[in-house]
């Protein structure tokens, strides 16, 4: 089975070691001749994936005419800031039914799309996909178990990206709610932020459970608005891919919170992560999103006022803890 994975970060590069190492025919492929020439030097990521080593087998190619010579399943693994123009670079090469999946977390904030609904706006002969959940790639990478899930709209589309991508240490479950997954993958980006937030102001495990589970309130109040699952949001592309993304060492999103925190501007912890930090990008989309659905979610409010108005993140901690008075849970009835 022949598979191009599109975008030679470390998610892509991880994705295709584990596809390589599952009998697939691979080619990778990046738009920055830099990064593909260290891949056929060194076969690894020096800085961000030391200890896994691309296989021989896996080719390497910045040509994209090269990338889609007929690939079965094409994967959309560039950061969500690129995915449209990637996705309208190769519109004309796609044949009637590829699969793409996207393997990218972010809300495109211009159009306030999900990134399969611009692969479908941009490809619409091909089926559009998802795969998300709790699953980084220096772990992945080095075969650490993990599960993760598939969304799509037909049930045989999702089997077949399962059976793809499944190995005996990378579990992969199926989903028919895209919305739902695309929105837990991008949204849990933005607390995650605020998780780090905390962290660097020096708060403790209290503050940050907190956070996570008024996060995923948010996150669902939302995501079921737009016509996602609520199982979706306690699942593995919600709670789960927000657990580890809030309290891991691997996450950009967290060490960028983690940097503003103690003080930094959001430009200044986006560059000394090094890395994309989609959280950033997708603040401005969720509370966009949650002033057209009519949703109150106020962590994403304080994120966007730090981020983008130059506001202490003290403060904003402060008017969090400070909001009105009222129930947790306002759909479940008292007793008259």
């Amino acid at each position: 089975m022949k598979v191009s994975v599109l975008g030679a970060g470390t998610w892509g590069t991880a994705l295709a070691i584990l596809l390589a190492a599952n009998g697939k025919e691979v080619t990778l492929w990046s738009k920055l001749p830099k990064e593909i020439d260290g891949l056929k030097q060194d076969r690894k990521h020096i800085k961000n994936l030391p200890e896994a080593e691309l296989p021989e087998s896996v080719a390497l190619t910045t040509d994209l005419a090269e990338a889609l010579a007929a690939p079965e399943l094409i994967v959309m693994a560039t950061a969500s800031v690129f995915v449209r123009e990637t996705a309208h670079s190769i519109a004309s090469s796609v044949p009637e039914g590829t699969i793409i999946v996207n393997v990218a977390k972010g809300i495109e904030e211009a159009s306030l799309k999900t990134l399969t609904e611009v692969i479908e706006e941009e490809i619409p002969q091909a089926e559009a996909t998802v795969l998300s959940g709790p699953s980084h790639a220096e772990e992945v990478s080095r075969k650490i178990p993990t599960t993760i899930v598939a969304g799509a709209k037909k049930r045989n589309v999702a089997k077949k990206i399962q059976d793809t991508f499944m190995t005996e240490f990378f579990r992969v479950y199926t989903s028919p709610d895209v919305i739902g997954i695309e929105l837990g993958g991008s949204l849990k980006n933005v607390i995650a932020l605020a998780a780090g937030i905390t962290d660097g102001l020096g708060y403790g495990d209290n503050t940050k459970a907190a956070l996570m589970t008024r996060g995923i309130a948010e996150i669902s109040r939302l995501g079921t608005k737009m016509g996602g699952k609520y199982e979706t949001f306690s699942g593995l592309s919600g709670m789960g891919d927000l657990m580890v993304t809030c309290t891991s060492r691997h996450s950009r999103n967290r060490n960028a919170g983690f940097l503003i925190g103690q003080g930094k501007t959001a430009e200044e912890a986006m560059a000394e992560v090094g890395q994309v930090v989609e959280g950033v990008y997708s603040a401005k989309a969720a509370l966009l999103l949650s002033q057209k659905y009519g949703i109150e979610m106020p962590i994403v409010e304080q994120i966007n006022q730090v981020l983008f108005e130059n506001k202490s993140p003290r403060d904003a901690a402060y008017e969090l803890f400070a909001r009105d008075k009222t129930d947790e849970h306002r759909t479940v009835s008292w007793e008259e």
